[in-house]
C-alpha cells in the first residue's frame, strides 16, 4: 500500500513540473569547426553546421585495396544528424604511395588521367568516400588552404595553381556524378599569405587557369562555393568578403561564399597565455565573434564558421588557444558571445551595414523580427540613437539584458574600443549591444551555459 501511494505521489509531482522549452533547430548559417569533439556542447550552443576533416592517408594508408572507416567518425557523424547539426567534409591529405611528391602535401599520382581511368588515384578516393555518404554529406571541400606556398609555414598543398585546379576539377566531375547533389567547394583561402608575399590572389590565379580550359564555364569553373578564413582583425571580414566577390564578379561568375574559418585567439587568458602577432583579450574576442558575424552576414557570407568550438587538449605554452572553450571545457567570454549569435541572429534573411567613422550599426531583418548591432570603432566611447520598439529587448556582448527604455528613442552608449589613444579604427571595436525586436512568438533560448553574474541595474538615458 505505502509503495502504492509513493508511487501515485510520485507521479502526480512529476505530471506537475513544467518541462523545458524545446531546443530550437540549429540555423545552418551559424557553426563551429570540429564541433565533433564535444557534441554536448555543440548541442547546448546549437551549432548550425560542423567541418570534419576526411584525411585520405586515414582511409587508405597503404594501397588502394585499403579502406579504413574510423570508428569515431560515424559516431560523430550520428551524432551530428542527431542534434540537426550538418557535417561538411573537407578532403585532404595524400598518402605516401599515391604521390611522388611529399606525403600529405603531394600532387596525387595519376591527377591529368581520365576520371574513369583507374590510374587516377584521386578520382578513385572521391568516387568511393561521396557514394559513402551519399544524402547524408552534401558539401566537399578540396584540400585547405591551397593559396599558402610551399615555403611559407602552414602550407598544406604542393602543387602548382595548374594541379589544383585538376584536383578541384576531377573532385567536382566525380562528385557530381556519384551524387548529383554534390556541392564542392574550394579549400578555404587566407588572403593575406599572397598580399605579404605580392603574389596575385590565388583566386585570381586560379580562375586564370580555369579560363584556359575549354570546358571550364559550361561546367561553372569546376566549383560551386568559394571558401575564406579571416582571423583577428574585425574590419577586415567585410572588405575581404566583398573583395572576392568581386573579383568573380570580374569573371562573369557569382559563386556563394562560406567564411568557413574567423576568429581572435586571446593572448591573456592565465591558462593559457600566449603571444600572438595581434594581440587580443579574451573581452575582445568575444566582441570579435559577434562582430565578425554581422559584418560577415552584411556582406553576403552564406555561412560562417568560428574555429573553434573546443580545445580538445591544451595548447602548447605561448601558442593560441582558439577555442571558445578550453579543453576542461570551462567557457571562455566568447561562447557567452556565440550563444548570443546563434540566439538572437538566428533566421537572418537580410542584412545590412550602417558605417560611421566612429561605429558600425548592422541592421539583421529575421522571420520574426530585427536585430540591430551597434559597436564604436574607436578607442572611445560613442552614443547613437535608436527607437526602439515595444517588443525591443536590449543585450550585452555576452547576452546578458540590460535594462533600457521602450517604444520611443534611446541614447545608446557603446563602449570603447581596447586601442591606443582613442584615435584610428581599433582591430577589434569595443563590446557591442545587440537590440532585439520580436513580431512574433519569440523562439525559446537554448539551454546549456552557466549563468552570467548580474549586471548592476542602470536608468536609461532617454
Amino acid at each position: 500500500m505505502k509503495t502504492t501511494h509513493i508511487f501515485l505521489a510520485l507521479t502526480f509531482i512529476l505530471s506537475t513540473q513544467t518541462p523545458e522549452p524545446p531546443q530550437p533547430k540549429p540555423d545552418p548559417r551559424f557553426g563551429a569547426v570540429e564541433s565533433y569533439y564535444a557534441p554536448h556542447i555543440a548541442k547546448q550552443a546549437n551549432i548550425g553546421w560542423d567541418r570534419m576533416i576526411i584525411n585520405w592517408f586515414a582511409r587508405q594508408p597503404n594501397g588502394d585495396h585499403q579502406w579504413n572507416v574510423p570508428p569515431e567518425e560515424k559516431e560523430r557523424i550520428a551524432a551530428a544528424e542527431k542534434d540537426g547539426r550538418e557535417i561538411v567534409a573537407l578532403l585532404m591529405s595524400t598518402p605516401h604511395w599515391a604521390t611522388d611528391g611529399k606525403p600529405a602535401v603531394g600532387v596525387p599520382r595519376g591527377l591529368y588521367l581520365a576520371v574513369d581511368n583507374p590510374g587516377n588515384l584521386w578520382a578513385n578516393f572521391v568516387r568511393r568516400i561521396v557514394k559513402e555518404y551519399k544524402g547524408r554529406i552534401t558539401h566537399w571541400i578540396i584540400w585547405n588552404e591551397p593559396d599558402i606556398a610551399l615555403e611559407d609555414f602552414g602550407a598544406q598543398f604542393e602543387g602548382t595553381v595548374e594541379d589544383y585546379y585538376q584536383l578541384v576539377k576531377v573532385a567536382y566531375l566525380v562528385a557530381k556524378e556519384t551524387d548529383p547533389d554534390a556541392v564542392i567547394h574550394l579549400g578555404g583561402m587566407t588572403y593575406w599569405h599572397d598580399l605579404a608575399r605580392g603574389r596575385p590572389p590565388y583566386l585570381q590565379r586560379f580562375l586564370d587557369v580555369a579560363l584556359k580550359d575549354d570546358t571550364a564555364i559550361k561546367n561553372n569553373f569546376y566549383f560551386d562555393v568559394f571558401t575564406t578564413h579571416i582571423y583577428f582583425r574585425t574590419e577586415t571580414v567585410a572588405d575581404i568578403i566583398r573583395f572576392y566577390k568581386q573579383m568573380m564578379w570580374q569573371y562573369g561568375i557569382n559563386k556563394s561564399i562560406w567564411l568557413n574559418e574567423t576568429n581572435a585567439a586571446p593572448y591573456d587568458d592565465p591558462r593559457f597565455p600566449a603571444n600572438p602577432l595581434v594581440r587580443v583579450t579574451m573581452n575582445q574576442q568575444a566582441a570579435f565573434i559577434i562582430q565578425a558575424t554581422a559584418l560577415a552576414l552584411a556582406a553576403g557570407a552564406e555561412r560562417i564558421a568560428i574555429y573553434k568550438l573546443f580545445d580538445e587538449t591544451a595548447s602548447a605554452p605561448g601558442y593560441e588557444s582558439y577555442g571558445l572553450y578550453r579543453n576542461d571545457e570551462s567557457p571562455r567570454p566568447a561562447a557567452y558571445a556565440y550563444r548570443a549569435v546563434t540566439t538572437h541572429f538566428a533566421r537572418t534573411q537580410s542584412a545590412y551595414i550602417f558605417t560611421q567613422y566612429d561605429y558600425h550599426l548592422a541592421t539583421l531583418n529575421r522571420q520574426d523580427g530585427i536585430t540591430r548591432v551597434a559597436w564604436s570603432r574607436i578607442g572611445r566611447e560613442t552614443k547613437i540613437n535608436l527607437y526602439l520598439g515595444a517588443t525591443a529587448k536590449l543585450y550585452d556582448h555576452l547576452g546578458r539584458e540590460l535594462p533600457t527604455q521602450q517604444n520611443g528613442y534611446t541614447t545608446l552608449t557603446l563602449p570603447a574600443g581596447e586601442c591606443e589613444m582613442g584615435y584610428g579604427i581599433c582591430d577589434v571595436g569595443g563590446a557591442p549591444l545587440i537590440v532585439v525586436e520580436t513580431f512574433a512568438a519569440p523562439a525559446p533560448t537554448p539551454m546549456g551555459l552557466p549563468t552570467l553574474p548580474p549586471l548592476p541595474t542602470a536608468t536609461p538615458t532617454p
